[in-house]
């Protein structure tokens, strides 16, 4: 099962996974995503996804090719993107700061001990 959400700004749509992206689930993602209005920024969140099938690799290369960012906190969903060759948020950037102005409820952890003054 997927449940998927999209959000939309002034300049980007974030699509936040969560659950298994296969089969048909993730062809409605693709439609969903076609038939939204384009920004000029594309964010995709995997941090939920627990599963990607074939079709579901596919639909995330098809996001991929519209310039999307992906953020992929966890080793699954970083094995999955860079077998697909998918630019994915570095640098300790967590789902919550890749999705700007939108808070997801979950809590980050600090990449880096605070720094003593």
């Amino acid at each position: 099962m997927l449940r998927f959400e999209i959000r939309h700004s002034e300049e980007t749509s974030h699509i936040i996974l969560q659950g298994r992206l296969t089969g048909d689930d993730a062809e409605h993602v693709r439609t969903h995503v076609t038939r939204s209005p384009v920004s000029t920024k594309l964010v995709v969140d995997l941090s939920e996804v627990v599963f990607i099938d074939s079709l579901g690799e596919e639909v995330l290369s098809f996001l991929g090719r519209f310039g999307a960012v992906f953020v992929a906190p966890n080793s699954y969903a970083l094995n999955a993107c860079e077998r697909l060759n998918l630019s994915v948020a570095r640098n300790g950037i967590s789902p919550e700061n890749a999705l700007g102005s939108f808070h997801s409820g979950r809590q980050s952890r600090p990449t880096k001990p605070p720094q003593k003054k």
